[in-house]
């Protein structure tokens, strides 16, 4: 298994890591949740720019590295949602934005048809990844807030920054995520309308 493949396993192996670390109590795992979601970001940016420099790209790659985001930030929206943290309406949007064009790329590849990756997607993963950080910054912040408040500056509208920050940051994603499942569902409309 070359280095890009194995980094994209790594991210599952890092979702379920996550998953019980987000549920634990033990001192400060708000903080190692927020460290652990950011190495699995990290597999998510470095796999698929390792695979394209050294010309690795495989099909288990092109398989399972969206797939493994997917799971990735789901798994995180889902467990927000538990801890009350995100809206689960938003979490709606996001998770059946997924399944649908998850969906649509499958009736796709039964067809020989390869939908690639638009640019509205690849934004959309970062804006998520980047609303999750944010979230994980406002539950780690207790624990090291004094020292960030004093490098960074006071509090906006006597609240932290990171309430702010993981406010705007996941209506910008979920946003995003309708707007970029909607543009997706309608270009590649031909797809689905024929059999209808």
């Amino acid at each position: 298994m070359n280095l890009p493949n194995q980094l994209t396993v790594s991210r599952f192996v890092l979702t379920g890591a996550f998953f019980g670390i987000i549920f634990s109590r033990f001192p400060g795992y708000e903080t190692t949740a927020f460290l652990v979601f950011g190495v699995a970001a990290l597999t998510d940016f470095l796999d698929g720019r390792i695979a394209r420099q050294r010309g690795l790209v495989t099909h288990f790659g092109i398989l399972m590295d969206p797939l493994a985001d997917k799971i990735l930030t789901c798994t995180a929206f889902i467990a927000f949602v538990e801890r009350g943290l995100v809206p689960a309406w938003m979490v709606v949007i996001i998770v059946a934005r997924e399944l649908a064009i998850t969906g649509l790329r499958l009736l796709a590849a039964s067809r020989q048809v390869v939908l690639a990756a638009e640019r509205y997607g690849k934004h959309k993963t970062v804006s998520q990844i980047v609303a999750i950080m944010a979230i994980l910054l406002t539950l780690s912040y207790p624990h090291w807030g004094d020292l960030a408040q004093n490098l960074l500056g006071a509090e906006l509208y006597g609240r932290p920054w990171t309430q702010w920050l993981a406010r705007i940051s996941t209506w910008t994603a979920a946003l995003l995520t309708l707007w970029s499942g909607s543009v997706y569902l309608w270009r590649n409309r031909r797809l689905y309308l024929d059999d209808l």
